[in-house]
Parts: structure tokens; C-alpha cells; sequence
């Protein structure tokens, strides 16, 4: 989740950062945009979408449940449709949207294609901008970006025309495929085809997408050409905006071209909210700055925002990964001092922590709090205890631990044999790989080829590098990066 990264240090200047630090505020409002309009004889589809009108809280919930009762409902003895026609009186455009969002979830795209042509048949179907729209999405994040493209051609086969909206959901498909070039490529392609079509013009959720994926593949000269293009348009940058390159050069360890956006946040004038300051933390803590993530931890509690769990936990687990227990303490008794309750996170963060600072009976005993609270514990805290026990040596604990897990109410499941095997299969004890092979086969876990290359840890480069050619600015102090989130 976190990734220690060491940091060098680099001389700090101030005078060109301070020069310009009182010009945060309150957000630019975005300027309206009117659609073009269409004379009679044209083709255009009436919009479905739920969000177009507003749904009452009971209306809403009642069409959560009966979603919840259709996807129990589904199994290979029963045809989906069979289900469908079941409770065809009342179901609607909002359900099938729902469906389609619960299905996504589980991979099941080709029920979510047999539940979109059953919708087709019904007599209150109304070809739909935003149904297709939705199915293009849920398609991209499966990476099944050739049925996306299908679907966008059957749009426009059944008398639909394309708006931003459809197309933002092409190029964000797009952008969840594996060849990350092709996609960007693919996704200026379609950006720049979007500005020459009055009814699609790109719009603040447009450049979002775009600006993150660039900032993530550390294409900085095309982040910089696109915020001058969106400085040139009608279009007026938002938090979410700024927030998405933020994040993306922060968990790229670009640290420089992150303030390097900050600072055109404030001279666009848009606050900071608590994302912000999250992401700011996070991003120094990973890099070690822990100077600059104390100060602007202290901006934080100084500003009208709140801090949130998120913002302790990256705390704790960047101090433990520097080894720096005490400081790490010192944040969870900050926490508890202003009435926050931890989350499993906070104590998965703890125990990690501990782990990692030669504490492993802590560690432990943080553990057996939780079990005997009578809490339910998640396995994600199980693996925490058992890799503290790997890191340390301990290979004989964690398998002790694996055998009684179930009996104190938390079965491991294929994350914690993958863990378990990278450790002993690294530590090269064959006897404790043979019995956790037999624990899997007893558990009902059959591995396969995906099982040992998760296991092992293989990856692939991303063979994402910085086209970044331009003179890059000295870090800015952690003082300025203060002033700047606070004036």
C-alpha cells in the first residue's frame, strides 16, 4: 500500500515561493456551458439517468434492496433472465444502472451485457446517453476495452449521438488498458477530437482524467501543455482538478513537480480541502520529509478542515518504515487526544509499525486486543501479524499462528498463502512450504500459475519515464509549503 522511499535532500530557496503565498481562497466558479440546440428533424435521445432527477432516500433504498435481491438471485442454475422477467413490473432504469455497478464489481461484464439487452425489450426503454455511458465505464475498469469500444459504436447505431459524458467514459477505457502509451496516445486522440464537436466539448471532468493519467506516466511537459490549454478554455479548474496531480506526482515521488502544482493551485485560488492535505502528508511521509509533513500536519489542524483516520495512519506507517517508533506513538496518542476511534487500519498501521521497529511482541499483543474484543478482525490483519513474523525471522510463529487462525474466528484466505509462501519460499525453508501447500489443499485452494507469479512477486515495468526536459525549481521549505496551504 505504502512504499518506504529514501530522500537526498536538496538546498532550499523560499524567495520566489513566499513571494506569492496569499493568494489561496475561495475556488474560481466554473462557467456555464450551454449545449448547442438542435432543431426537430434531428436525431436525440431523452436522458434516463437517475442522477437527472433527484430520488427520494426511501425511493433510493427500496431500489438498493431489490438490486441486493437480484444479485443473490443470480446463479448458473437459473438464467439471469428468468430472474429479470420475475420482477419486471418494477424494475426500472435505476435498477439496471445499479445492477450494472454491482455486477462490475465481481468481473461479471457479460451479465452486465445480457442485462442491458434485456432493458433494450422493455417498453419504458428509451435509448440513453447515460446508459451507455455507464456500460462504457464499468467495461473500461474490467479492461475490457474492446466491448467499450462496441458498445460506443452501438450507441450510435441505435440513433444516439455522442456527448462529453460518453466520450469522457471512452477515454477513461481506454486509459485502464495495459499499454499505457497507446492509451494516452488513444486518449489525446479522442480529447482533441471532442473540441471539434460542438455537443462534446471537453469539460472540467475531461481534463481531470487526462491531467492524472499524464501526471501518473510522469509526462510532465504534457501536464504543463494541458493546463495551459485549460487556462485557455471556458473551462475553470476545480479542487478534484488540482487534487488528481497532486496525488499522482506524490506517489511518483515527484515532490518538486507536486509543489510545483500546488503553487498554481494558489494562484488559481482554489483551497485546499482535506484530500489535499491528506495527499500532501502522505507524499512527504513516503519521501521521509518528515519535516514537511509536520508542518503541514500543523496547517491542517490550524485550518478549517479536520483531519481524518487516513491522515493519522499514513503518519504511523511512514514513521515506521523510518524506524521511528516513538514519533509514530506520539501520533496515535494525538489521535486519541482529539477523540478519534481507529479504525482496523490504525491498528494494521500499528502493528506494521512495530513490526518494523523490532517490537514484535507489540505487534502481537495489538492483535490479540482486537481477537478478544470480540471485534470481527479482518484478514488483511491477519497478514499484517503474519509478515511482521516473516520480516523478524519468526517463520515458525506465523505458521503456528496460520494453524490456529480459523479457531480464533479469521480464516486466511489466498492473500495469506501468497504471503506466507513468498516468505518461506524466500527464507528457503522447503518443509513449511510443503505443509502450507497441504493447509491450501485442505482449505479447498488449488494454486495456479497466477497463484506462485503473485506469490513471487513478479511485475512488470510500467516503462513509464518523465518527458520532463523543462529546468525544474528547487524544493520549496517546509515553512513555504506551510504558508502556502494556509494564506
Amino acid at each position: 500500500m505504502l512504499s518506504p522511499h529514501s530522500l537526498q535532500l536538496s538546498t532550499l530557496h523560499s524567495s520566489s515561493f513566499t513571494h506569492n503565498v496569499s493568494l489561496i481562497y475561495n475556488p474560481t466558479p466554473s462557467l456555464p456551458w450551454h449545449p448547442m440546440k438542435y432543431s426537430p428533424t434531428q436525431v436525440s435521445c431523452v436522458s434516463t439517468r437517475p442522477k437527472k432527477r433527484p430520488v427520494p432516500t426511501d425511493e433510493k433504498s427500496e431500489a438498493q434492496e431489490l438490486v441486493r435481491v437480484l444479485v443473490r438471485s443470480f446463479s448458473d442454475k437459473q438464467p439471469l433472465v428468468k430472474t429479470l422477467n420475475k420482477y419486471v413490473k418494477v424494475m426500472r432504469t435505476e435498477h439496471c444502472f445499479m445492477l450494472f455497478e454491482e455486477l462490475g464489481k465481481t468481473d461479471k461484464w457479460l451479465q452486465c451485457l445480457e442485462v442491458f439487452r434485456w432493458m433494450q425489450k422493455q417498453r419504458w426503454y428509451v435509448a440513453d446517453n447515460g446508459c451507455y455511458s455507464k456500460l462504457i465505464s464499468v467495461m473500461g475498469k474490467k479492461g475490457q476495452t474492446r466491448m467499450a469500444m462496441w458498445l460506443f459504436s452501438e450507441m450510435r447505431n441505435s440513433g444516439c449521438r455522442p456527448d462529453t459524458s460518453v466520450y469522457n467514459a471512452l477515454i477513461t477505457a481506454h486509459l485502464h488498458s495495459k499499454d499505457k502509451a497507446k492509451a494516452l496516445t488513444k486518449a489525446l486522440a479522442y480529447f482533441e477530437k471532442m473540441k471539434g464537436i460542438e455537443r462534446c466539448q471537453p469539460n472540467v471532468v475531461t481534463y481531470n482524467i487526462i491531467l492524472r493519467a499524464f501526471a501518473q506516466a510522469r509526462n510532465v511537459n504534457q501536464v504543463n501543455a494541458l493546463f495551459k490549454d485549460l487556462e485557455e478554455s471556458i473551462v475553470s479548474p476545480d479542487i478534484y482538478t488540482y487534487n488528481g496531480v497532486l496525488d499522482a506526482y506524490g506517489k511518483n515521488g515527484m515532490i518538486r513537480e507536486m509543489e510545483s502544482v500546488l503553487s498554481r493551485m494558489k494562484i488559481d485560488q482554489c483551497k485546499p480541502d482535506i484530500i489535499t492535505f491528506n495527499l500532501l502528508i502522505d507524499s512527504y511521509g513516503k519521501k521521509q520529509d518528515f519535516e514537511k509533513m509536520e508542518q503541514v500536519f500543523k496547517s491542517l489542524l490550524r485550518s478549517k478542515e479536520k483531519p481524518t483516520l487516513p491522515t493519522f495512519n499514513s503518519m504511523i506507517v511512514n514513521y515506521g518504515k523510518a524506524r521511528l517508533k516513538d514519533k509514530a506513538e506520539s501520533v496515535f496518542k494525538k489521535m486519541a487526544d482529539m477523540r478519534y476511534t481507529p479504525s482496523f487500519i490504525t491498528f494494521e498501521s500499528l502493528i506494521m509499525m512495530y513490526g518494523i521497529c523490532d517490537c514484535v511482541s507489540k505487534a502481537r499483543d495489538i492483535f490479540d486486543d482486537m481477537v478478544e474484543s470480540g471485534k470481527e478482525v479482518k484478514v488483511s490483519t491477519l497478514n499484517a501479524v503474519l509478515n511482521v513474523y516473516c520480516m523478524n525471522g519468526l517463520h515458525m510463529e506465523a505458521h503456528v499462528l496460520l494453524e490456529n487462525a480459523c479457531s480464533i474466528g479469521v480464516p486466511p484466505n489466498s492473500s495469506t498463502y501468497k504471503l506466507l509462501y513468498r516468505a518461506y519460499t524466500k527464507a528457503k525453508m522447503k518443509e513449511l512450504v510443503q505443509k502450507l501447500l497441504k493447509h491450501m489443499d485442505k482449505d479447498g485452494i488449488i494454486p495456479n500459475k497466477r497463484f506462485f507469479v503473485d506469490a513471487l512477486g513478479a511485475s512488470k515495468s510500467s516503462g513509464a519515464s518523465s518527458d520532463s526536459t523543462i529546468p525544474l525549481k528547487v524544493s520549496n521549505s517546509p515553512q513555504n509549503v506551510a504558508k502556502t496551504l494556509e494564506e
